[in-house]
């Protein structure tokens, strides 16, 4: 990976989940290789797209990058400095430029704290304002930053739809005056009506404030929309990155072919005649995935090759980068 003003560098990410036997000493029986062994770069004022399959390992890597869980292998460099080495107690100091927007907005609001509480809680941790009256006017400049009324600041949660809570979200992650947010989904909770509302707030945001994003989804037709580059998860591997326009007009990867091939297009007379890829068998489990390529047992392409060896990660053209003996 080149490193013009990379922001955050990812370096052979793991994120292994141990299964214990729960009757005998809790004898370690296997792992859920949910993320395992990943390498890409994050550009300073971009938005790179994370998509893939449920179960892959996109919101997985999201929280190791933030470090909500720790890595079981791998680099998290920031700045210059690998946060899988900080100390707990000492990524607070970190955590005030790397926020998440997590994904449901019913759920990651605490139903017994009014909206000023929620918005200020961060504001209070890392001592970001004098006194009660400053943090107040930084709580009413943040709703009105998202496009809620500071009349809202005494309002719980419940009192909210779907949108607006995640609206509330995004305040919070902008309280400590971020820039890096993970974004974790943060639209497929939402009505189809709200969900561009909210991509066209966060694009909004990102040139007013500067910020950079990882953003995470399924959604490709979105996640076109907002992302400079997007990356295709399978299985806890990448399998291929690159711009956005490029992913959709040069696409290489047989995976990211059958991904895209689902994706509706906006011409009855292309739509018509166009054929989905159907991907025959189910994903396998991550406890015990493929020898290879982990896509090669569904893979209509698939050769020997596939099955013995496991593809490298390379830059098959500027930006463009692949994990597939068949390109």
């Amino acid at each position: 990976m080149t490193d013009r003003d990379a922001l955050v560098k990812i370096i052979n990410l793991k994120k292994h989940f141990e299964i214990k036997r729960q009757v005998i000493f809790h004898k370690q029986i296997g792992a859920v290789k949910a993320v395992d062994g990943i390498t890409f770069d994050i550009y300073k004022g971009e938005t790179l797209g994370l998509v893939g399959e449920s179960g892959c390992g996109k919101s997985t890597t999201g929280r190791c990058i933030v470090q909500l869980q720790r890595p079981s292998e791998g680099e998290v460099i920031y700045k210059g400095d690998d946060l899988t080495k900080v100390k707990t107690k000492e990524l607070r100091f970190t955590r005030k430029y790397i926020q998440m927007i997590f994904q449901d907005p019913y759920a990651s609001l605490n139903p017994r704290m009014t909206v000023y509480k929620i918005i200020s809680e961060p504001i209070d941790n890392f001592n970001l304002s004098k006194n009660s009256r400053e943090t107040q006017d930084r709580v009413r400049e943040l709703l009105s930053l998202v496009g809620l009324h500071e009349d809202f600041i005494n309002r719980y949660p419940h009192e909210f739809s779907g949108g607006q809570r995640q609206r509330i979200g995004i305040a919070r992650a902008l309280a400590t005056n971020p820039e890096f947010i993970v974004c974790d989904e943060p639209i497929s909770a939402l009505d189809v009506s709200i969900q561009a509302q909210i991509i066209n707030l966060l694009r909004d945001l990102q040139e007013k404030l500067g910020l950079t994003y990882l953003f995470i989804a399924h959604d490709l037709s979105m996640v076109r929309f907002i992302s400079t580059r997007i990356a295709v998860m399978y299985l806890g591997k990448l399998v291929e990155l690159t711009t956005s326009n490029n992913l959709f007009e040069n696409t290489m990867h047989p995976y990211t072919k059958a991904l895209l091939s689902g994706v509706p297009v906006p011409d009855p007379a292309i739509e018509k005649i166009r054929e989905p890829i159907i991907l025959e068998g189910e994903v396998p489990s991550p406890i015990a995935p493929p020898s290879g390529c982990r896509f090669h047992t569904r893979c209509p392409m698939a050769t020997d090759l596939c099955a013995e060896q496991t593809p490298a990660w390379r830059e098959v053209a500027p930006d463009h980068w692949i994990a597939c003996h068949l390109v």
